[in-house]
């Protein structure tokens, strides 16, 4: 599937955030005839106009690496230098404020562009073709064949929560190797609960533990109360937030499962919560 559009006669990458195509200060001061400087003054001087998340993302540290990275799998997309602290990617509303205060019969004419032919494409982008997302489904496979407690429903699910998607041919194209990362996340964290539980001699005693105990109770609770309530309000108000509290909230709870899983394989109990079964996967997924 092409995540190219045609700007100005240019062939120009679609650049995905957070599956909402954005474009960086410097494309918006190419598209619409003007510099970067004068983009950032805009910008500076009328704060109050913009809202992130809603009409633009900043990205620092970690996700910017990792952001800089996935771009260079984009054709006919500039490398960002290594020396940037920090990013702002402009939304359709964003760059629509732009076009606004600059007021040029290019910007104009350059937005409508945008907004038919770049924009635009986040319905089309959002639907992948089988062969385009088979790295994907071949690490689903393996991830259910190295592990004992996962299906394919449930292994799905966990893809489908974390990038907040109905079906996996939702996901667009180029997150694709990220949900690939993903799923080997998973195939190594899985693998690892499945060789503890053959090797560690004191697993028991671990298991026992009241701090250990409170946390294999809780976390899952405290999880899904994230993903069922919490994380669906900040999406709701486009909060840039929403994305790294639902990565981090499903770092915390998959680790705590891991050790739910051991527990329950044992035939554990949480003596410390009142003799409670541990939770297991399909709770946590279920609504």
């Amino acid at each position: 599937m092409s995540n190219i559009a045609q700007i100005n006669d240019t062939k120009i990458s679609i650049v995905n955030f957070k599956s909402v195509p954005v474009v960086t200060t410097a494309m918006l001061a190419d598209f619409y005839g003007t510099d970067t400087d004068n983009i950032k003054q805009n910008y500076s001087r009328n704060k109050e106009r913009f809202v992130e998340g809603k009409h633009f993302f900043k990205i620092i540290g970690e996700e910017l690496k990792k952001f800089v990275g996935d771009l260079k799998s984009l054709a006919n997309f500039p490398a960002i230098s290594n020396k940037t602290r920090s990013l702002i990617l402009w939304t359709e509303r964003g760059a629509a404020r732009h076009a606004k205060m600059l007021d040029t019969d290019q910007a104009w004419e350059v937005f409508e562009q945008l907004e038919d032919c770049y924009f635009v494409r986040k319905e089309i982008l959002a639907k992948t073709h089988k062969s385009e997302r088979e790295p994907l489904t071949n690490a689903v496979n393996l991830l259910v064949a190295k592990t004992k407690h996962l299906n394919y429903s449930d292994a799905y699910k966990l893809v489908h929560q974390r990038f907040n998607v109905q079906h996996i041919d939702e996901i667009p194209y180029d997150v694709i190797p990220v949900a690939v990362e993903y799923v080997h996340h998973l195939i190594a964290m899985y693998s690892r609960a499945e060789k503890y539980k053959e090797t560690e001699p004191h697993i028991h005693t671990v298991l026992r533990d009241k701090d250990v105990q409170f946390l294999m109770w809780y976390v899952p609770i405290l999880g899904k109360f994230i993903k069922n309530e919490i994380y669906p309000a900040l999406t709701a108000i486009q909060s840039s937030y929403a994305g790294r509290l639902s990565g981090l909230t499903s770092e915390a709870v998959c680790h705590a499962n891991a050790l739910n899983r051991k527990a329950i394989g044992y035939g554990l109990t949480l003596e410390h919560v009142g003799n409670k079964s541990p939770h297991d996967i399909e709770w946590y997924l279920a609504h």
